[in-house]
């Protein structure tokens, strides 16, 4: 069975990735999109994540793949963090904490897909990165925390919390002994 790739489409690029438009509040490089059904990429990456993370080969088939393939690390990241939390309200202090929290982009040594991605071309494109992925990572946290909590209980839901350990193409955007 293949990956899920991403059905969306965009002609604006950064680097060799896509610069997809988002339903979010988020400021940042990326252009709002108003409330709709329609899904963006985050919601791509949400939905095929439980699919997709079983996968140790991705083969990239435009540029917003590269979107979900960061969106789909970094989900795995939230749920390491996520599952160590009691209640919503702490899990989306913990998403944010998470968000702000320093990160490597393309080009940088500690980015673990470097093979992958194209290095910014000028400090401006790499500004301009690091602000997407910020925005991006804000979007993803919210929207997690609200699918991980939305039973009754309170509590993460296990269906979620059990994919914390699975490392999506064999990586981590935490590296060896980071953000864990």
């Amino acid at each position: 069975m293949p990956a899920y790739h991403s059905s969306l489409g965009n002609t604006e690029r950064l680097g060799n990735m896509a610069l997809m438009p988002i339903k979010t509040q988020v400021r940042g490089p990326a252009p709002c999109l108003p409330p709709s059904e329609q899904p963006d990429i985050i919601d791509e990456a949400l939905y095929y994540f439980k699919a997709n993370v079983f996968f140790r080969n991705y083969e990239i088939k435009g540029e917003a793949d590269r979107v979900l393939i960061y969106l789909t690390l970094y989900i795995t990241e939230c749920l390491k963090k996520i599952q160590k939390c009691s209640t919503k309200s702490q899990a989306g202090n913990e998403m944010y904490s998470l968000a702000i929290s320093r990160f490597d982009i393309p080009g940088e040594p500690g980015f673990p897909l470097n093979g992958v991605y194209a290095k910014p071309s000028s400090p401006e494109e790499a500004d301009s990165m690091r602000q997407y992925f910020l925005q991006l990572r804000h979007e993803i946290g919210l929207r997690l925390v609200e699918k991980v909590f939305e039973n009754t209980e309170g509590k993460p839901s296990k269906w979620w919390t059990c994919f914390a350990k699975k490392k999506f193409m064999d990586k981590s955007l935490s590296g060896p002994g980071g953000m864990n």
